[in-house]
């Protein structure tokens, strides 16, 4: 299944439009439990190299008792040192992935016009989704070997082969006829119209505003009318 994308003038304002992706986005495998040959991907799998986690059970002995020693005597209120114990905060390392070491989750794309979501990392495993549309974003949560477990903005995916998804940055439109404006500024002048489902190439961002281009027009939009973006993600 593919998309269109639908361009249309109104007053002196571009209307940019494409079909709702989450119609062409997917349909899930045959649930007549019919197998899924390993011709079903293009891309031959490769080894994957195997991530194992140890976890190793820490052992505490108790303390050796001291002999006892008298007591001396308590020092006068006035002489005893005063408090000095301070509260010490633990920053959570970055959560990164054990393949490619970059952080996770992270947004991708859907490099060409197919990618088959697997209920595991493997060939081997039945395709629960099909991904249909090209830069559809998607967020990886997941890493292993050459696989990539990914979801679109309904929480729909499963495991991917490394190869299907690219870097290049897309976003979602979440809202209908949303505005772009010249400048990320509500009061700026509003170049296009963009309707809910639209895929669209991610430019810049700031802390609340991201620049998209698509079919030729291109304007700026608060993060929270798109999907495909960190809320404090910022580029440049």
């Amino acid at each position: 299944m593919t998309k269109g994308t639908v361009l249309a003038a109104i007053g002196g304002m571009a209307i940019l439009g494409l079909m709702a992706w989450s119609g062409n986005r997917a349909a899930q495998a045959n649930s007549n439990g019919a197998s899924v040959s390993a011709s079903a991907e293009s891309t031959p799998q490769t080894d994957a190299a195997q991530t194992s986690v140890m976890t190793a059970d820490a052992t505490i002995s108790p303390t050796a008792r001291p002999m006892a020693k008298p007591t001396p005597p308590a020092a006068p209120p006035s002489a005893q040192a005063p408090d000095t114990q301070s509260t010490i905060k633990l920053t959570p390392p970055d959560h990164r992935g054990p393949v490619t070491h970059l952080p996770l989750p992270r947004y991708v794309s859907l490099k060409g016009s197919k990618g088959n979501a697997r209920r595991g990392p493997s060939l081997s495993h039945r395709i629960d989704w099909v991904f249909t549309h090209p830069g559809m974003p998607l967020k990886v949560t997941a890493e292993f070997g050459h696989w990539r477990r990914v979801e679109d903005r309904d929480g729909q995916g499963g495991w991917i082969h490394y190869t299907l998804i690219s870097g290049v940055r897309h976003v979602v439109i979440t809202q209908d006829m949303v505005s772009l404006h010249a400048r990320p500024d509500e009061k700026a002048e509003v170049v296009a119209k963009a309707q809910s489902g639209a895929i669209a190439h991610l430019d810049k961002c700031n802390s609340a505003w991201c620049e998209i281009d698509a079919d030729g027009a291109s304007g700026w939009l608060p993060k929270t009318d798109i999907w495909g973006v960190d809320a404090d993600e910022a580029r440049d």
